[in-house]
């Protein structure tokens, strides 16, 4: 399992960001749709887990397949590029007009696919499952439970969100650090199953997992998911992504020169200039 430097990981990241902002509408809202969708996949599969041993670390531990399959398929997942295109804008490789279209299209590719999943997995359940009292319940406790504390709500859920995508982002920069298949597998599954364990909020996550409790009855409204969680868990995701992985990898590890003229290179990473000749 060759390893990866951090310098080159970090270039690997710039480039990653710069080619997903080049991508066609169609194929930011069928990825994105995809990717939602086996969000969707991985959250049952882990709520089954966690149902059939009473053991919440068992659903962390086998939630991390769904990021896996969205990584290996080269899918796209709006809270993964909250950290890769700000770096290729930092770089000059792509504009902020491209970020937000790549950010705005995933986002609604991610939301029809986790939408999709939860009609369809809905309709497989019995009212009285332990499985539909389970998204019931997390459903609420995502939106109702943060409202019932007003302002401070936001803070928490806020602050749950900055920690989620730190750690999915490290999830994303993690995989570039082995050259195998296995190790990316090994080296992303660890910091995704550290969010998932603790209960930190991910946005695409959260567009399966409240959707399917209020279509089983949860005591939710549409203005209850979207104010008490996904406008300020997508808020808390941006930041944790770009900031905290995005930003500060970039800062210690990829050397700009002052003025933006050029870049440090890593060490056995080709530059566009080279690829060429």
């Amino acid at each position: 399992m060759p390893y990866v430097k951090p310098d080159a990981v970090v270039e690997q990241m710039v480039q990653a960001g710069a080619a997903k902002s080049r991508l066609a509408v169609n194929d930011l809202l069928i990825r994105g749709f995809l990717s939602g969708a086996l969000l969707g996949f991985a959250t049952t599969l882990a709520f089954t887990g966690t149902l059939q041993t009473k053991a919440g670390i068992v659903g962390a531990l086998i939630f991390p397949v769904g990021f896996v399959m969205i990584v290996l398929l080269g899918l796209e997942l709006v809270t993964g590029n909250f950290a890769l295109i700000p770096l290729a804008v930092r770089e000059g490789k792509t504009t902020l007009g491209a970020l937000a279209t790549n950010w705005s299209w995933v986002f609604v590719g991610n939301l029809l696919g986790s939408l999709f999943y939860a009609l369809l997995f809905v309709l497989t359940l019995a009212p009285e499952s332990e499985m539909a009292k389970q998204l019931i319940a997390v459903s609420e406790a995502k939106t109702l439970a943060y409202a019932h504390l007003g302002a401070g709500g936001l803070t928490v859920v806020v602050s749950k969100a900055i920690l989620c995508n730190w750690m999915v982002t490290l999830g994303v920069a993690m995989a570039l650090t082995s050259q195998s298949t296995i190790g990316k597998i090994a080296a992303m599954w660890l910091p995704i199953l550290t969010f998932f364990a603790q209960g930190f909020e991910h946005s695409v996550v959260n567009m399966f997992v409240i959707p399917a409790g209020m279509l089983l009855g949860a005591r939710v409204s549409l203005g209850d998911w979207w104010m008490w969680n996904q406008i300020p868990v997508t808020l808390g995701n941006i930041a944790g992504g770009m900031l905290f992985t995005g930003l500060a990898l970039h800062l210690t590890h990829a050397k700009v020169p002052a003025g933006g003229a050029g870049r440090a290179v890593a060490p056995g990473v080709r530059t566009e200039a080279a690829a060429e000749r």
